[in-house]
């Protein structure tokens, strides 16, 4: 019985620029954003300007964190405390936390068997709210030419979670540019690598004046490059609370060698993802997750549902899994696991009753296609799943 012995949590060593680019930094020791030499644009702002140009968008802050950027977005549309703001049920909890984190109230809209939001449920809900928190899970986004037809029919205000969607887009537009704000990831499992960090993109003058000022920038907008005239910050510099949370110029030096690969990875990304595809399109029991013609994605992680499989059935293939080498992560696990939770453990937040999206969690397992692992690495780990599968229909 073949045994996988990759490691499902170990990512690629940062490419040669990225290491050199970090030594300089550390070499001048002037490591804060704003420390910087007369004329010197430094590794931050430029990270910027290079980031926002990839998605087309007029400003880009860089920051501490994906769940930072999106407190921060919240704030700059002045989401208010006990405002309701819609999100996805099946979303990761740095989500809710960011409108929890601002005392604002997540309403809750169901998912569909595709991961993606219920645009009807969004429809029903949508008089409740002026805002939806989006999160594209994973990886997978909806028909945003129907989501915006909705919101904007609304007056919905969208900012686009893109943590798992850099390097994607929609009808060939950009995951985070449907929205009035896009909100992105460099943790370590995201596209890009810099351990901890994000960043805030939007079209919208004012916005960016007010992240900027949020994120800690005290008076010192025109140190910013991705910023609009100085003039924005005039009305609204005394009115902003300092919530510190810049991005580094370490980070930042990291980043900006990665960004120029990121076309290549998603290549390579999406081989692996199409390699495990073809392997388990056929097999009985198991719901892959359809990829419309619209939808530019990035494979690097891969779901399936077991739509028709018991609590303790699931369990125990995790368990034959896990045996053999392959780390499933199982989002209707009773107790949250690792970074897996499901939306009844967060018990900051209103009681709210989903039961389409119960039955659909529940089924979801989840894994990670790092850049580590080979093509054949693929087909292997889609072998064994499903050898599991298949002994269990059989039985």
């Amino acid at each position: 019985m073949e045994v996988f012995k990759g490691n499902f949590t170990q990512q690629e060593p940062l490419p040669q620029d990225a290491i050199d680019a970090a030594v300089n930094v550390l070499s001048t020791g002037r490591l804060h954003r704003y420390n910087l030499k007369e004329g010197d644009a430094g590794e931050v702002s430029s990270l910027e300007l290079e980031f926002a140009k990839s998605i087309g968008a007029d400003f880009c802050l860089a920051v501490a964190s994906g769940g930072y950027a999106l407190a921060t977005a919240l704030r700059a549309i002045d989401v208010k405390p006990a405002q309701k703001v819609l999100t996805n049920a099946f979303t990761l909890a740095p989500v809710p936390g960011a409108i929890a984190s601002i005392n604002a109230v997540p309403l809750l809209v169901e998912v569909t068997e595709n991961l993606t939001i219920d645009l009807n449920d969004l429809e029903a809900k949508a008089s409740q709210s002026k805002v939806l928190l989006l999160s594209h899970m994973r990886g997978h986004i909806c028909d945003m030419e129907k989501l915006m037809e909705i919101t904007n029919r609304h007056g919905i205000k969208v900012i686009e979670d893109c943590a798992h969607t850099m390097g994607a887009g929609w009808n060939d537009k950009p995951s985070g540019s449907y929205g009035v704000i896009g909100c992105f990831s460099t943790q370590t499992y995201k596209h890009l690598n810099s351990g901890e960090g994000g960043f805030l993109t939007t079209n919208d003058p004012s916005i960016i004046a007010k992240s900027i000022a949020l994120s800690g920038s005290y008076m010192m907008f025109d140190k910013h490059l991705s910023a609009p005239e100085k003039n924005m910050f005039e009305a609204i510099k005394y009115e902003m609370p300092n919530i510190s949370g810049r991005m580094d110029h370490l980070r930042a030096a990291i980043l900006r060698p990665q960004l120029k690969e990121l076309d290549k990875n998603v290549i390579r990304w999406n081989e692996r993802y199409r390699t495990v595809e073809a392997i388990l399109q056929d097999v009985e029991g198991i719901f892959l997750i359809e990829r419309p013609g619209k939808e530019q994605f990035v494979g690097s992680s891969f779901q399936f549902l077991l739509k028709d499989f018991a609590y303790l059935e699931i369990q125990s293939l995790v368990s034959s899994c896990r045996n053999r080498g392959v780390e499933l992560k199982w989002f209707g696990k009773d107790e949250p696991h690792g970074f897996t939770s499901k939306y009844d453990s967060w018990k900051y937040i209103p009681d709210q009753k989903m039961a389409k999206s119960d039955k659909i969690i529940n089924s979801t397992l989840d894994m990670r296609l790092p850049l580590t692992f080979s093509v054949e690495d693929c087909r292997v780990i889609a072998t064994i799943i499903r050898q599991e599968v298949e002994a269990r229909i059989t039985s």
